[in-house]
């Protein structure tokens, strides 16, 4: 029976703001080590016996999760888009029944993309153990096992020993500190992972049980399908009216087949900067450090400086983060609340809630470097082969200057090349477009000048990602 890992890529991440944000979420950062949380989740499966991974994501992250896909040169299963985000049940769902469709039925294998796990051998010895409960039709979640009284999470309690688990006797809410105690000291509890292990059938048998609306709505969902490119859609406004539900409330609570198989791998969920800097690697005063830093007199300290140097000198227990257009400082111990700086600027529809200010597409990115009442400038990097849309604007004029590379450039009825030190005027209402022949990025410096410049003055005549309506 294949074993079929099932990635899930939604989410928006907000308590690592502003590392993370709407637009590029914590599971697609690189927070430690060489490769991003989604790309260490697929490394973790190498090692066990499996096809190629499914991904689950938001419309709006479909090329950055295929473009790190695409840089580890593993195969995959496909890209799911959920239209809207729907919680885990209906989004399990789907990819259950996609998996249905060429007549197996094989062993799903759901992983959350921003988890942190140092043990593979461990991971993957759990996943072993799991998976022979599985073919015997259990609904398996793995239970981690706790080195601490953690309030954060929510726990499992098992009950009798079955083969290489447990049966789970229920799943128990976030606990207040007391309370967490009693369960470590217990140890009839585990941390509840959000990680599961089940038949594809044996998942839709559960939940036409317990929640036939969901099992419904993603059936009709799925008898329209759209596949763009590595992506795969489903039917939108039948998918729009699925109940928003999580799978334990949805399914795990109810089926009497729940099965705990215990993990001790070294797992965090990351779910904010106080768990980010118990999981990374610290100097002999418990600091954390990433990039241009230097601490005088620093202790038990997080620091992520993105792009200029951060200087310390007596301080302790804080978390500075700076990225090119934000600066966050807080107490290791508060810093769960950054969630409210989020909505004070979500309220404020300021762009930090959402866009860094480096922004990826799917034919490479840019950075917003400066803008003023009537200008604004970009560094704008194009991948070897990638082109940008053919499109014009109605509100704004811009210079390319090119830094490095070759630039193809279209005007109109007329082509050109445009080499490093070379620049080429784009005029209003132009129709243009801007491709990379060569082998290596290009570089260059956009500067546009006009009455109004948003990302939405964009008509496109042509695309090759498809954004053409």
């Amino acid at each position: 029976m294949n074993l079929l890992p099932i990635i899930m890529a939604g989410g928006s991440g907000t308590r690592l703001w502003p590392l993370s944000r709407g637009n590029y979420p914590k599971q697609f950062l690189n927070l430690s080590g060489e490769f991003t949380m989604l790309q260490s989740t697929l490394n973790r499966l190498d090692g066990l016996v499996h096809s190629p991974a499914m991904l689950i994501c938001n419309e709006e992250h479909r090329f950055i999760a295929a473009e790190q896909v695409r840089q580890l040169g593993v195969e995959h299963s496909g890209i799911f888009l959920e239209p809207v985000g729907r919680n885990t049940a209906p989004a399990i769902a789907l990819s259950a029944f996609k998996a249905l469709e060429n007549g197996e039925d094989p062993l799903l294998l759901v992983l959350a993309a921003d988890h942190v796990i140092n043990d593979t051998s461990a991971f993957q010895q759990s996943v072993n153990q799991a998976t022979e409960l599985a073919k015997q039709d259990k609904l398996v979640t793995f239970g981690i096992v706790g080195n601490k009284p953690e309030t954060g999470y929510g726990y499992i309690k098992r009950g009798e020993q079955f083969q290489t688990g447990y049966a789970v006797d229920s799943f128990v809410e976030k606990p207040d500190a007391a309370t967490a105690e009693k369960y470590i000291a217990s140890g009839d509890y585990y941390w509840n992972s959000g990680m599961f292990l089940f038949k594809a059938s044996r998942y839709l048998e559960e939940l036409n049980a317990f929640r036939p609306d969901i099992y419904a709505t993603c059936k009709k969902a799925m008898q329209v399908q759209n596949d763009d490119m590595d992506f795969v859609r489903v039917d939108k406004a039948a998918f729009e009216v699925c109940p928003d539900e999580s799978i334990d409330y949805a399914v795990m609570e109810h089926t009497k087949d729940a099965v705990v198989v215990p993990m001790d791998a070294g797992w965090s969920d990351v779910g904010g900067f106080a768990a980010l800097w118990e999981v990374s690697a610290q100097d002999e005063k418990g600091n954390a450090f990433k990039g241009d830093v230097k601490a005088v007199d620093t202790k038990n300290t997080l620091i992520f400086g993105e792009d200029k140097l951060v200087a310390t000198v007596g301080v302790e227990d804080l978390v500075i983060v700076n990225t090119k257009d934000a600066v966050l400082v807080a107490h290791k111990d508060k810093s769960q609340h950054v969630k409210a700086i989020v909505q004070q600027l979500k309220d404020e529809q300021r762009s930090e809630a959402k866009l860094h200010r480096e922004v990826y597409r799917p034919w490479g990115k840019y950075d917003s470097v400066d803008n003023g009442e009537r200008f604004q400038v970009k560094r704008i990097t194009v991948k070897p082969g990638a082109k940008l849309s053919v499109q014009m604007h109605h509100h704004r004029a811009e210079h390319w200057i090119v830094v490095s590379g070759t630039a193809k450039v279209q005007i109109d009825d007329t082509e050109q090349y445009v080499t490093e030190n070379e620049s080429v005027y784009i005029p209003i209402t132009a129709v243009h477009a801007l491709e990379n022949p060569g082998k290596v990025d290009l570089e260059l410096i956009e500067v546009q000048s006009g009455s109004y410049l948003g990302e939405d003055d964009i008509v496109r005549f042509e695309d090759r990602y498809g954004r053409v309506k």
